[in-house]
């Protein structure tokens, strides 16, 4: 199992930026691919954007594509959205995923969840 922790969230003008976090405590983490979603209440969880387990590989929807920006430092057992030109519509609870197997996936595929990070974007 993996545990995970978002950080990062908060209020942001839109058209400003944001870095959001998700640590990963334990040896295992270089194991899993990792992925970023967001949800609205009344709205499925959507997937973001995904990262596999080395980092050679990522990707990012196009709703976000050219704006957001997925990393992982496997020495820190950390992943990464990076976030600019932020939309009102981007405002959302921000959760990272892990799985051992999935890579762009819808949320029900992925196995272990952070506890999710409000991002409030003011127009």
């Amino acid at each position: 199992q993996v545990q995970l922790v978002e950080s990062g969230g908060g209020l942001v003008q839109a058209g400003g930026s944001l870095r959001l976090s998700c640590a990963a405590p334990g040896r295992t983490f270089n194991t899993y691919n990792m992925a970023w979603f967001r949800q609205v209440p009344g709205k499925e969880r959507e997937f973001v954007a995904a990262i596999t387990r080395s980092g050679g590989s990522t990707y990012h929807t196009d709703a976000v594509k050219g704006r957001s920006t997925i990393s992982r430092d496997n020495a820190k057992n950390t992943v990464y959205l990076q976030k600019n030109s932020l939309k009102a519509e981007e405002a959302a609870v921000y959760y990272c995923a892990a799985s051992l197997v999935r890579y762009i996936s819808k949320w029900n595929e992925y196995e272990y969840w952070g506890q999710g990070t409000q991002v409030t974007v003011s127009s």
